[in-house]
């Protein structure tokens, strides 16, 4: 019931424990699908089912049916215009970082795109070469055929050129990281790119940009540099370059340093005045054209000695099959790149469907890269994912579908078909150029650092550790260190949570961190601990120590002591050194009671304290007699709170069985407040209830299990608080329980 006038609520319930709860309120029940059940409908059909299961491989149906032709025909054209100049710039130089001929990018700009527009679910994204995943794809290349020596000896590169080896190797290792793709789409495994954070693809695609930066170095200057790949690659062909720094070609220097400044202004002035332009600026190709111009009709080539682009073959070669043997050399860089190219494009396409207000598919999204990279590998086209800069031309010059993704791989086969020779007087340079300048968005993440140590430092250990070991390691096993520190990092996050000691906020029904808050009240004799994590065979030590050191006492360790005390009282009685009186036990002997020796094992100690034999129960906060001292215990009632526990494993049960044994085997009375229905259910199932952990220690609110404390211990209330006077419960904001007044105005 709210409260007139006042933003207060009162609620008149019973004080529930979790039996009493379940007594009053009837449960429904639900029937449990077991694993053979999930079986048996993952593999049933009928034809809702079969006209779902084609709709979900085939999406461009379901957005076609949608498809508004008068409103977004034009802006697909506009966009498929757009981005196609720029894919084919970025398939000529990015291609350079794959260590291939630059026109096999353009068979990489037009395959994967073509089979994207069926099966893809993202209608933004513009699908094509991604500067890391060809980087990657380069390594593999450099280390199967290397610039200087002999090639692997793999079976299938008898009779074939340098280029036709490494164009071999790149299909092959495309074609096996699209089966692994579309394996795992199949599998319905999606969800493993969850385990790739933002904060470790940051990390690892900025050591990427300083690798795609070194590899371009050697294009900018004009200098012969032969490809190096494994760990400490990046320093070897950075000594390389310094080494031969002295022999740069002037030439393609002036024309990067030209390119690269002319790039960056109207890049910066697109990004500034997006809002008035119609459409941003297509600096890269303008330039590109320009740069092909000056370089035939000066004859760069012979007059200055720079490297071009060269022979451009017209149309698409005949398909080729994967070498197998190539399969088993590269199974382990492939499935990185899988990984990579996915997570990259997913995260892309998640940006623009939130945007946008569409769903997209993870699953489905695998399926669709993997048969792309299938289909383009068999046509000698390399690993594709998508480029953010050329997605981002994608949706800013209007593209609303994959309409537009099919319209830039049309431009990009006119190019292929008919226009490719124009491009064969462009110097390499200008390629190495327009990677480098496309880099910043990249490099810029290095800003993400300070912010990081500030607000994350796990986290920010993460970017560090990974980019340092993808810079160091490679990629293939840089991404491997970044995911094992990333995981290493939650672990340790929730095996060593923060748990607290909370406290009653005065006249609420509230419980806080008690070192956060001065208006507290804790009743004397009870602490309430809480442990913000699941309990597991990790972490069990760990909550049993911080739960130690919160009581101010070890429960095990006093019931040892108390029950040697018990074996030693017991003995002197029965010698008549002690005797038991009206007042408490009486020492008859006039000297010092010697200490008999223990012969009770380590498991008897362990026991219930056995008061059978005694007269009466033994305060144990008491002065005890014949000089025996035991451990005191100040505490008479424990409150768990398990709001943040969301499981429990085996070794936990037993550890915390065990535990709770120790602690009401001290008199120290246990409750479990606020516990998971699962949980609960899984303690019944394992037997985890007896005679002395029961049921009835369970509540369901942390509120209850106080208010029934105080009922059962009204001693308790004399409690200091960091006010001076307690304030009556009716004054405050608290939910009331039909429990006595007398209870209510402590809290």
């Amino acid at each position: 019931m709210m409260r007139t006038g006042a933003r207060q609520y009162v609620v008149a319930r019973p004080l529930y424990s979790e039996d009493s709860f379940n007594e009053k309120h009837n449960k429904v029940y639900r029937h449990r699908k077991t694993m053979l059940d999930h079986v048996r409908q993952y593999f049933s059909c009928d034809a809702k089912r079969a006209k779902n299961a084609a709709l979900s491989l085939l999406p461009v149906i379901g957005w076609m049916k949608i498809y508004k032709v008068k409103e977004w025909l034009l802006s697909d054209v506009v966009s498929g215009i757009s981005t196609g100049l720029v894919a084919v710039l970025q398939g000529l130089a990015y291609c350079l970082l794959a260590s291939l001929p630059p026109w096999y990018g353009l068979f990489a700009a037009f395959f994967p795109v073509v089979i994207y527009f069926f099966l893809g679910t993202s209608r933004h994204i513009s699908v094509g070469p991604f500067p890391v995943l060809c980087l990657m794809i380069g390594s593999v290349v450099t280390r199967l055929v290397p610039d200087e020596g002999p090639a692997a000896n793999i079976t299938g590169f008898e009779g074939l050129t340098r280029d036709e080896q490494r164009v071999l190797v790149a299909s092959s290792i495309t074609f096996l990281a699209g089966i692994m793709q579309l394996a795992m789409g199949l599998l319905q495994v999606g969800f493993v790119v969850m385990y790739l954070s933002d904060t470790l693809v940051s990390g690892f695609t900025t050591a990427a940009a300083i690798h795609i930066l070194v590899s371009q170095l050697k294009f900018v200057l004009g200098l012969q540099v032969p490809g190096i790949s494994g760990p400490l690659s990046l320093i070897y062909t950075l000594e390389i370059i310094f080494n031969q720094i002295t022999s740069s070609n002037v030439c393609d220097v002036v024309i990067s340093l030209i390119i690269m400044v002319v790039v960056f202004i109207v890049k910066e002035l697109n990004d500034r005045f997006k809002s008035k332009l119609p459409v941003p600026i297509p600096i890269e190709v303008i330039m590109t054209v320009i740069a092909c111009g000056v370089s035939y009709a000066f004859d760069f080539k012979t007059r200055y000695g720079i490297e071009v682009v060269g022979q451009i073959p017209k149309g698409y070669e005949p398909p080729v099959a994967p070498n197998l043997h190539i399969f088993q050399e590269t199974a382990v860089e492939a499935f990185p790149m899988a990984i990579v190219g996915f997570a990259v494009a997913f995260s892309v396409a998640k940006v623009y469907s939130i945007k946008h207000d569409y769903t997209i598919d993870g699953n489905q999204e695998l399926i669709a890269f993997g048969v792309s990279n299938i289909f383009g590998a068999s046509f000698k086209a390399f690993a594709a994912s998508t480029a953010l800069s050329r997605s981002a031309v994608q949706e800013s010059t209007g593209g609303k579908t994959q309409v537009a993704g099919l319209l830039s791989a049309i431009i990009v086969m006119i190019v292929t078909l008919a226009v490719g020779f124009l491009l064969e007087p462009l110097p390499k340079s200008v390629l190495g150029a327009v990677v480098i300048i496309n880099l910043k968005g990249m490099l810029m993440q290095f800003g993400e650092i300070p912010y990081l140590w500030r607000r994350d430092k796990p986290d920010c250990v993460v970017w560090v550790v990974t980019c340092i070991a993808a810079i160091l390691l490679g990629l293939d096993l840089g991404l491997g260190v970044g995911l094992g520190v990333e995981l290493i990092s939650v672990v340790l996050r929730v095996q060593f949570p923060r748990c607290s000691l909370l406290a009653n906020i005065r006249g609420t029904d509230i419980y806080k961190d008690r070192k956060d808050y001065t208006s507290i009240y804790e009743p004397e004799g009870v602490k309430i601990f809480r442990m913000p994590s699941p309990i597991f065979f990790a972490n069990m030590d760990f909550f049993r120590n911080k739960l130690v050191e919160a009581l101010g006492f070890n429960p095990l360790r006093v019931l040892k002591k108390r029950n040697k005390a018990l074996n030693r009282i017991k003995k002197l009685l029965k010698k008549g050194d002690l005797q038991w009186t009206a007042t408490g036990f009486l020492n008859t002997t006039n000297g010092y009671v010697k200490e008999p020796e223990d012969d009770s094992g380590t498991e008897e100690l362990e026991q219930p304290v056995d008061y059978r034999e005694l007269p009466a129960r033994i305060d144990w906060n008491a002065r005890l007699p014949a000089n025996i001292v035991v451990p005191p215990v100040d505490v008479h009632s424990l409150v768990l709170d398990f709001a943040a526990v969301s499981f429990l494993d085996i070794t936990a049960l037993k550890g915390l069985k065990t535990l709770l044994k120790e602690l009401i085997r001290v008199e120290v009375e246990v409750y479990i407040v606020a516990c998971d229905q699962y949980i609960l259910e899984k303690l019944h199932s394992c037997c985890f209830f007896d005679d002395e952990v029961q049921p009835s220690m369970f509540f369901l609110t942390l509120h209850d299990a106080m208010l029934h404390i105080l009922e059962k211990h009204p001693e308790a209330t004399g409690k200091r608080s960091t006010d001076d006077k307690v304030k009556d419960a009716n004054q405050e904001n608290i939910k009331y329980r039909t429990v006595p007044r007398s209870l209510l105005t402590h809290l």
